[in-house]
């Protein structure tokens, strides 16, 4: 209050006021009376301007908050001189901002959920396209049996992608929700690698490829075992996919105070400078990715390993292969 320049104009106005009606009376005693009642009369009169000078900033304040809740783009709070309503302003204005953020986020999960519902959308019709059609070869009397079987296989080999796809969704969906709570307990890292690279060990020998790990048996660290294992494992896999064949794929596992650190890395076709940036992104497929890539792999890969106190970054060159680097912090 003390900081208000009205309340101060206020106050000097009254000491004025009653000091020249103090000394008028003693200047002119016969009409003492007389000067004071004009000096209770001027202190009334100007503590009625002061008044309506103060409900008038007020009332202009609660026209910029009713301007703001019609169009709060367009909408500028006015500034006040120190005092109560300044601070009030200072306080609305805090709440603007914070109104106009969460507005902002708002529309960018808007975005993200109509762009994210579109990209399902386009993944689950590819293959139920080719399921339909599929099918409708399959109704014909004089399909021969070899014709009937790989129309079959081919129905279920689309089956289990969309049931992949699915699943993928879903645990990206509990992610992003919150909804999964990592454990903390040790981890061994060698183990983790084995079970990991578990499903891939067939089509790496169909294909002529090697997995060397290079990991300690001691090697530990804090976090969710499972979840690590899906992480990891698309990482692998990704990663076996695009080698040719006869290829290595190597995972050296190093310990230090700070972080555990697991790399991985292959002798793939590479990836491109543009594509480098957005390999993380949700549905995102570079212009080397597999025609069966849904895009979600990676991207709940990096998820998992953030929830888990870690980070991920890659580096690759086109035709000499790519390097993910996992570093899990102690």
């Amino acid at each position: 209050m003390i900081r208000n320049k009205k309340f101060l104009a206020m106050i000097l106005a009254f000491v004025c006021i009653m000091a020249a009606s103090f000394l008028a009376a003693l200047c002119f005693p016969r009409y003492a009376l007389f000067i004071m009642g004009g000096g209770m009369i001027l202190l009334a009169v100007s503590f009625v301007i002061f008044t309506w000078l103060r409900y008038k900033d007020l009332k202009d304040l609660c026209q910029q908050i009713r301007r703001f809740g019609k169009n709060p783009e367009f909408w500028t709070m006015k500034q006040f001189s120190e005092g109560e309503l300044s601070y009030l302003a200072s306080e609305i204005g805090k709440l603007e901002v914070k109104q106009r953020e969460q507005a902002a986020l708002l529309a960018a999960d808007k975005n993200y959920l109509a762009d994210a519902i579109s990209d399902i959308s386009h993944q689950l019709k590819t293959p139920l396209t080719s399921m339909s059609m599929m099918a409708d070869f399959l109704r014909d009397s004089h399909l021969s049996a070899e014709k009937r079987e790989e129309f079959t296989g081919n129905i279920r080999s689309q089956l289990e992608r969309i049931q992949w796809l699915v699943s993928a969704l879903l645990k990206m969906a509990r992610l992003d929700a919150g909804a999964v709570t990592m454990k903390k307990e040790p981890v061994n890292v060698l183990e983790l690698v084995k079970k990991a690279s578990q499903h891939l060990m067939i089509p790496m020998e169909l294909k002529g490829q090697q997995l060397k790990i290079n990991c300690g048996s001691e090697i530990t660290f804090q976090g969710d075992f499972l979840w690590m294992r899906e992480a990891l494992a698309n990482l692998l896999k990704n990663s076996m996919e695009h080698m040719s064949f006869g290829g290595t794929l190597w995972v050296d596992v190093t310990d230090n105070p700070l972080y555990v650190s697991i790399d991985v890395a292959d002798e793939g076709s590479g990836i491109s400078k543009e594509d480098l940036p957005h390999i993380f992104e949700r549905f995102y497929k570079g212009k080397n990715a597999s025609p069966d890539s849904v895009g979600i792999g990676l991207a709940m890969s990096r998820q998992i390993i953030h929830q888990q106190n870690g980070d991920i970054h890659v580096d690759s060159q086109e035709g000499k292969g790519t390097r993910f680097c996992i570093k899990l912090y102690k």
